[in-house]
């Protein structure tokens, strides 16, 4: 098995990784939680209807990938499979508050030329530690953003979350999500004109 995962092509401390994984070793799954923990958990939450339920999920992620470490056999990077099973069980999480809250959010909205200057979600998003003051607008600035995000469309914020928050390339998206390339980007430009119009709607609220 570990030839076969070897041989399609991940890096080297993947396929050591996966092999003591597919091994049953618990020193190798506590690694894979501390790597993989903290941005499967921010992505989880940002996916969510009801961000209260993230750590429930990113617990479930971690078992389901335990799980079936077994099935796994590189054809995608370690990363790449972990996002997809994270992002699954998030939209089945979606599915089931849907159907039992009747909560869903839709927006239909046109394609929209690609902002190179859009701010970037990954910076409002961060946790800064500046003065009390600096600090306390960026705190505001960021649940703004977030609960706009939350108005986004699933497809669309997914596409969002992993660019500009997760730093993925466009072809990494592509593979996650099982899409081509035009397709992300597509996404992309619409998830930005949901949020820039959320976040609009919001600040004209004030």
């Amino acid at each position: 098995m570990g030839d076969a995962v070897s041989a399609i092509g991940l890096r080297t401390e993947d396929a050591a990784l996966v092999r003591e994984l597919q091994a049953g070793s618990e020193d190798a799954f506590n690694q894979l939680i501390a790597q993989y923990h903290a941005a499967i958990y921010s992505v989880i939450v940002r996916s969510l209807q009801n961000p209260s339920d993230a750590a429930d999920i990113t617990q479930d992620v971690f078992i389901k990938v335990f799980r079936s470490i077994g099935g796994f056999h590189g054809d995608s990077s370690l990363r790449t499979w972990i996002y997809r099973i994270a992002l699954h069980e998030a939209s089945n999480q979606r599915r089931w508050w849907s159907r039992h809250c009747k909560q869903e959010v839709t927006i239909d909205l046109e394609m929209d030329e690609d902002d190179e200057h859009h701010a970037s979600l990954k910076d409002s998003l961060a946790d800064q530690r500046e003065s009390p003051f600096d600090a306390a607008s960026h705190s505001e600035m960021r649940a703004q953003v977030e609960e706009a995000l939350a108005k986004v469309p699933e497809a669309f914020r997914t596409v969002v979350i992993l660019r500009e928050m997760e730093g993925m390339q466009y072809d990494e998206i592509a593979e996650i999500l099982k899409i081509n390339i035009g397709t992300v980007k597509s996404r992309l430009m619409r998830g930005r004109t949901a949020l820039r119009e959320a976040l609009s709607v919001k600040g004209g609220a004030r």
